[in-house]
């Protein structure tokens, strides 16, 4: 890959940003490379498509209409997170900070705009015109920046960037060509458009890989998995506000927001108990790992939404039962806490007992559905014992090691 003096060199983000910029790659190695301000106000604006996905969404299982509701917030959330995960692999290897840069990101931000308002629209009746004119927005956006890199780039560095731009841009004449298919026929097309999406970064870098930064990926996943849980407590806590306004019933709505809350604060104790950055050493490993993260972050957005769900089941308005209110909570949480542990704990715990906290705790909060009304705070209190025995298993694991024991086991979290 082509190198450059100034790349090797921590680049700093000013006000002004400099005109033009030549569009080589960072250090891999850049020490202190931490997410830029642009980065962060790229991340909450993509949050309100977030938000929005996550209202209808529970608009949806309120009703009763699981697979509309399903079916829309599985391609409404891939759309938002796809689009962002491609700005941030890209922004790790090519972030230049100047001005057609940043304009271009703001382009891509105006795009999740135009998803997020057409969102309601894929949910009330299939109409995917506004959703995919904003998305072709940001992804067409993403491909300019592509073309900057290859016309910095030369050799194999530059058939990746070329391939990028041309797999993403061939991806986008599939949607909008999808949009003239007869309405019955899209619920195939769109497989096989997710599908052709997810491959172009991996055929792209099949023989050389971008020079993404390990620790910067990690942190920016991070965040936003932070922004997510924090859209997810705040969406709670419009519900059960609106709730007592309307119903003035406090005392049923209490255990659904304690159960809320321990949900939501073991969901980040469990996600930042260990730093994963290391684990991330190759295409093959950040792969799995980065694209493991629609469940993540899907799953953590579900959960609010599930909250929703569960209060208006608390007052009576929603037209499902108690338990199936409580599996829109439960559900999402089981397949965070698997999730997680699947792309995070198990790298880095040993020993039966500390690898078995996070799988049991997920059967567990599972179980607490036949609880009915109860089973929220239940699972709450099962997610804050997970936590509560990978600190002691934690605890335990250090002073052995102070006390120059074995190694026999390992764990901070679920």
């Amino acid at each position: 890959m082509a190198s450059d003096p100034a790349a090797a060199a921590p680049r700093s983000h000013p006000v002004d940003p400099p005109p033009v910029r030549r569009m080589v790659p960072r250090d891999r190695h850049e020490p202190h490379r931490v997410a830029t301000p642009l980065e962060l106000f790229f991340d909450l604006c993509f949050v309100v498509a977030v938000g929005q996905a996550g209202r209808e969404l529970a608009h949806s299982l309120a009703a009763g209409h699981y697979g509309d509701g399903l079916r829309g917030y599985a391609l409404a959330f891939f759309a938002i997170w796809w689009a962002w995960m491609n700005f941030t692999w890209f922004a790790s290897a090519y972030d230049v900070d100047d001005v057609p840069y940043r304009v271009t990101t703001l382009v891509q931000i105006a795009g999740v705009l135009i998803l997020a308002a057409g969102v309601p629209r894929l949910f009330a009746t299939q109409d995917l015109t506004l959703a995919i004119a904003g998305y072709v927005v940001m992804r067409l956006a993403m491909v300019t920046q592509w073309l900057r890199a290859a016309a910095s780039e030369h050799g194999l560095a530059r058939r990746v960037a070329l391939g990028y731009a041309v797999g993403i841009t061939l991806c986008q004449v599939g949607w909008v060509v999808m949009l003239f298919l007869p309405q019955g026929a899209r619920p195939y097309a769109v497989p096989v458009g997710v599908l052709c999406e997810l491959a172009v970064p991996v055929i792209a870098e099949l023989r050389l890989r971008t020079a993404w930064h390990p620790h910067h990926i990690a942190e920016r996943y991070g965040l936003f998995t932070l922004i997510v849980l924090g859209e997810t407590v705040a969406a709670a806590t419009v519900a059960v506000q609106s709730a007592v306004d309307e119903h003035e019933g406090l005392g049923r709505l209490v255990p659904v927001a304690v159960g809320g809350l321990l949900i939501c604060f073991a969901a980040w104790w469990i996600y930042f108990a260990r730093p994963v950055h290391e684990h991330l050493r190759s295409n093959r490993q950040a792969l799995v790992w980065g694209y493991g993260h629609y469940l993540v972050f899907g799953s953590a957005a579900a959960i609010g939404a599930g909250l929703e769900v569960a209060v208006e089941s608390a007052v009576h308005k929603a037209h499902i039962s108690a338990t199936a209110a409580t599996a829109t909570v439960t559900v999402p949480t089981a397949l965070y806490l698997a999730t997680v542990w699947f792309l995070h704990s198990r790298h880095t715990k040993r020993g039966a007992v500390a690898q078995s906290v996070a799988p049991v705790g997920a059967v567990l909060v599972l179980a607490c559905t036949a609880l009915g009304d109860s089973g929220v705070l239940a699972a709450g209190l099962v997610c804050a014992l997970m936590v509560a025995v990978g600190v002691l298993v934690h605890g335990l694991e250090s002073r052995r090691a102070q006390a120059g024991r074995p190694n026999r086991g390992a764990g901070a979290d679920g």
